[in-house]
């Protein structure tokens, strides 16, 4: 890893400049040390903090909002970019750097750094992995990278890696969503990606009118309803409602049992605790995800005196359905983008969900695990595209850089997510008890302060190579 430095965001602006690496003193660390041989990839949605000027613009711009991962059609650029600086045979091997920076220079950095390792340098997952831990965390501080969407990510581009780095992304219809120990006041909404992933926006919140309650979270093992509705492309509003508590199947016969490396270990469906049920949230309209990254978003809510909202819970997932799809084809040595299958679900328990800001907090328990039945319309509306990574030495696109001052980049859907009191608003979508929502008597004044990301946790003496 001797060719890719990773380090925290640098700035030119008061009062982050204090704090942060001042970017006139990167600049002349990475000239002592490198001459003209290094590039900055940043990842910085919410801006990098100093002009492109001031790093003579060498720099690469892949942004995307923090504590999240990469919009998967990203990646063969940032690895070919990468590649391409590092292996031009025009220069001496390995003389060239990369600098790859986020904001603190772990979740986003260490999910591309290893990739780089693990797509180009031949890398396993645990050792590339364990390689930036090395060399960017204090010890005892955790893993470089811990955000558990990161991680699956990264699973996901080991696996395109194996598939001969072949990605088509595709439009995805969200059939339906199945809660198991769904708690009273939970929202429970469905994200994706818009401008070039640099924000997030909420395509739906499920609402009172789309909540089916089933019986029990216990259902026959030999009930393949909703494996059919899949299978046959029957929209899952056509049928009928009596045989909604039928449309749950035992999970063993839906989820794959190679699923246990993206998705999550089953838990245990807590039956006891007030207000678990088993829940089918079965949209009233097709609901159509533009790519094949796809997020789901939770918060549990409690209404509170004069207008404000009590936010106990906040959690979310990403997955993708392209790699879904290939990790459950079975019966073949190698993935293939070609042999997947182009429908599925995917299960995940609450304590593998990503929590607030980065962390592993999520607050109280939501539900105890859920699943998103899923399934491709990229073939048939002809919006599917194949993303190859471009071969050595051909030009790699880039995406459009933030606002570097961080002026017009304010994510709103990521915004307030955290626990505690909240002013009501329309978009956070005031919820009462068993997901019922109601429409806000009053408009609202966001309250939120700026989240200053801790340093603690990484290595602070200079650079890290």
């Amino acid at each position: 890893m001797r060719n890719v430095i990773a380090t925290s965001g640098p700035s030119s602006n008061y009062p982050q400049k204090a704090y942060r690496n001042p970017t006139d003193e990167l600049v002349k660390f990475l000239d002592r040390k490198h001459g003209e041989d290094w590039a900055i990839w940043e990842f910085r949605a919410e801006g990098t903090g100093y002009p492109d000027s001031e790093v003579y613009g060498r720099i690469h711009h892949y942004p995307w909002p923090d504590h999240h991962p990469p919009p998967f059609a990203l990646v063969p650029n940032i690895m070919a970019s990468m590649r391409n600086w590092l292996q031009d045979p025009l220069v001496e091997k390995g003389k060239r750097v990369v600098v790859v920076h986020c904001k603190a220079g772990k979740g986003r950095s260490g999910t591309v750094a290893s990739s780089y390792l693990i797509s180009h340098e031949g890398w396993e997952i645990q050792d590339a992995l364990r390689q930036f831990t090395e060399r960017r965390m204090r010890v005892g501080f955790g893993s470089g990278v811990s955000i558990p969407s990161q991680l699956r990510w990264i699973n996901y581009v080991d696996l395109w890696n194996k598939a001969g780095k072949t990605y088509i992304d595709r439009p995805v219809e969200v059939l339906e969503i199945h809660a198991w120990g769904l708690r009273d006041g939970v929202k429970v909404a469905i994200q994706c990606y818009i401008e070039e992933g640099r924000k997030i926006k909420t395509l739906h919140v499920f609402r009172k009118e789309e909540r089916n309650l089933v019986d029990s979270t216990k259902v026959p093992a030999n009930d393949s309803s909703r494996s059919e509705v899949i299978d046959s492309g029957q929209s899952p509003h056509n049928i009928p409602r009596h045989d909604i508590k039928h449309t749950v199947v035992d999970e063993t016969a839906l989820i794959d049992e190679q699923s246990q490396h993206f998705s999550t270990p089953e838990t245990e469906v807590s039956g006891t605790e007030a207000g678990g049920k088993a829940v089918i949230f079965r949209p009233t309209k097709p609901i159509l995800v533009p790519s094949s990254d796809i997020c789901i978003d939770l918060e549990r809510r409690n209404r509170a005196p004069y207008g404000w909202t009590m936010v106990s819970a906040v959690a979310h997932v990403w997955f993708n359905t392209f790699f879904e799809g290939m990790k459950s084809t079975e019966g073949q040595d190698l993935p293939s983008a070609s042999n997947r299958k182009h429908s599925g679900v995917f299960e995940i328990g609450w304590e593998a969900l990503d929590g607030i800001k980065g962390t592993s907090r999520k607050g109280i328990r939501a539900l105890d695990k859920i699943a998103i039945v899923w399934r491709d319309v990229g073939d048939k509306s002809g919006d599917a595209k194949v993303i190859v990574e471009p071969a050595p030495g051909e030009h790699v696109p880039e995406t459009h850089p933030a606002d570097w001052q961080g002026n017009d980049t304010e994510d709103h859907e990521s915004k307030d997510k955290r626990i505690g009191l909240r002013n009501e608003t329309p978009d956070s979508a005031n919820v009462s008890r068993a997901n019922s929502v109601r429409k806000p008597e009053n408009p609202s004044l966001e309250m939120d302060s700026d989240d200053n990301d801790s340093l603690q946790q990484v290595k602070t003496h200079g650079i890290e190579e």
